[in-house]
């Protein structure tokens, strides 16, 4: 289960912040978290096609507690998000990841902001 594999987070601090953004991303999507794979936290679904032919489905907004940063899958990457990201804090970037050291870095509001954009768009 989700609660089950957040409490089996070993650092406290990064546990915390997953329950968190646990309680944001469920207020935020007005959807129930599912495990993707072993690691990751998803909310909603959405289908895929590449031009390459390859499809499939996966989560609309996510996260996972990773050793360096809590990673944060904010999908897809729009212009409206661009900017809200640079007023979101500390983090990093990468195609559709948020990398948080501390929760307490960023914008909580900017962060609920990327999330609705992220479901309203898919």
């Amino acid at each position: 289960s989700v609660v089950d594999f957040l409490n089996s987070v070993s650092d406290v601090k990064r546990r915390e912040d997953c329950f968190k953004v646990l309680d944001i991303m469920s207020k935020e999507t007005k959807s129930e978290a599912k495990m993707w794979g072993s690691s990751i936290v998803g909310f909603g679904t959405y289908h895929y096609k590449y031009k390459s032919g390859q499809e499939g489905d996966w989560f609309i907004v996510g996260f996972s507690p990773r050793k360096v940063a809590l990673t944060l899958y904010i999908v897809p990457y729009i212009s409206e998000q661009e900017e809200l990201i640079k007023k979101l804090g500390k983090v990093k970037t990468g195609k559709s990841c948020i990398y948080v050291k501390n929760l307490e870095d960023i914008d909580l509001n900017i962060l609920k902001k990327l999330i609705k954009i992220s479901m309203k768009s898919i």
